[in-house]
């Protein structure tokens, strides 16, 4: 079985990273040096960021 793509673009992980505070550890480390915690805000956050986006293009 082949390795699953990303549905989140890099970018877009990244934007969140730097805004949730752990840019740094993943840009020295890469993403296996996060926390599960961090991970689970990481997804947390975009799909906050995905609800209020389908939310406004519903509401325009």
């Amino acid at each position: 079985m082949g390795r699953r793509r990303g549905i989140m673009s890099e970018e877009f992980k990244m934007e969140i990273a730097k805004e949730l505070g752990f840019y740094d550890t993943v840009k020295a480390e890469g993403w296996g040096a996060i926390t599960t915690r961090d991970a689970g805000n990481l997804v947390k956050r975009a799909i906050q960021i995905a609800e209020e986006a389908l939310a406004k293009k519903h509401t325009t």
